[in-house]
């Protein structure tokens, strides 16, 4: 059958081609997405790669797998996106009439974007390659992601072919026309850079997702927030909490800082109706600031990460990514419980 598609598709046949390639499409968009730390970026690579397949079909020999023929062709499509000089550049400070606490840091990684967990459904289910090193869930999550972005870009690309899906060294070698020996250094290097960006620890793991554990965090940071309860916050947070904000470059380590930074916050009256989803494997919120008007409009999405039953670090995004995760640009301001937001006239995460 598969072989029937590709001769009608080889013969022009657009259907089949759509046939062919759909299978592979939702995989195809989060390998891109580890690629390039970016959502947005991650769509247009794939399309791009799906338009280079279409226009390149007839050079496809079959000699290895449609599925391989396509990570091929994603790959360079995304070694060519972070070779260009066009990455996403820092943003200013943006919250009026809040001056924020000094950085600990400035980060380098503002271009990185929250990912849907429902556009991984059916792809870090799957099992990987007989040679992959790491659980499709840890490699979909922000930290991982953010640690993958800081490496040079022919390593990064071998490192998830080959520890995150598992592709043999010689598939990998075709894929990048280079030699094996090539692939196996490259894999070496970029192994020890990530060792260097994600140094192991005695840190808790994350709770499983759903479960009560996970729960009852997600509920407690939702009541602080909500009712601007600082010292309920801080008290969820590990000693070595970590908070970023992309595409601001601040960075604040330690939970002191972040105590002086949520103060800051609270302290300008500021308050938020949080709506719960989940990206990248993790518990996340768009965050809707409660107007005069009764309408909470959205101003921007947390993602948090877990260590046990405390949380390790926050991350905040700006608003444009509530289309993704098919959350409004506003809604009602929190007179009802979470549970009861569709009948509110919120429809929930994009299917």
């Amino acid at each position: 059958m598969a072989t029937d598609l590709i001769t009608r598709a080889k013969a022009g046949d657009g259907q089949a081609f759509q046939a062919l390639t759909e299978p592979h499409v939702r995989e195809l968009q989060v390998h891109c997405y580890r690629m390039l730390g970016s959502f947005q970026d991650a769509e247009d690579a794939v399309q791009e790669t799906l338009l280079a397949a279409w226009r390149g079909l007839d050079g496809f020999q079959e000699r290895a797998s449609l599925r391989t023929w396509l990570y091929r062709i994603a790959t360079n499509r995304c070694l060519n996106a972070r070779r260009s000089a066009s990455r996403r550049v820092p943003k200013d400070w943006d919250m009026p009439n809040i001056a924020p606490p000094e950085p600990t840091r400035l980060g380098d990684v503002v271009w990185l974007q929250p990912y849907p967990d429902d556009l991984l459904e059916g792809v870090v289910d799957a099992p990987p390659g007989p040679e992959s090193r790491y659980e499709q869930t840890e490699a979909i999550s922000l930290a991982f992601v953010t640690a993958l972005q800081a490496l040079p870009p022919r390593q990064l690309a071998v490192l998830i072919l080959r520890d995150v899906l598992g592709f043999h060294a010689d598939e990998v070698a075709a894929m990048l026309d280079t030699s094996v020996d090539s692939v196996k250094s490259a894999l070496k290097r970029a192994r020890a850079g990530l060792r260097h960006r994600r140094p192991t620890g005695d840190r808790e793991p994350a709770p499983p997702a759903g479960s009560p554990a996970e729960e009852a965090i997600v509920a407690k940071f939702v009541s602080a927030y909500e009712s601007a309860d600082l010292d309920a916050l801080i008290a969820l947070m590990t000693d070595d909490m970590f908070m970023s904000m992309p595409p601001i470059p601040f960075e604040y380590v330690g939970r002191e800082v972040a105590a002086g930074f949520y103060d800051a916050i609270f302290a300008s009256g500021r308050r938020s109706d949080l709506v719960p989803t989940r990206a990248n494997g993790q518990p996340a919120f768009a965050v809707y600031l409660r107007g005069a008007n009764g309408v909470s409009h959205g101003t921007g999405f947390f993602v948090l990460t877990l260590s046990g039953t405390r949380i390790c670090a926050v991350t905040r995004f700006e608003n444009t990514a509530l289309p993704w995760f098919g959350l409004p640009r506003s809604l009602p301001s929190r007179t009802v419980p979470p549970a009861d937001l569709r009948s509110a006239g919120w429809h929930g995460a994009r299917r």
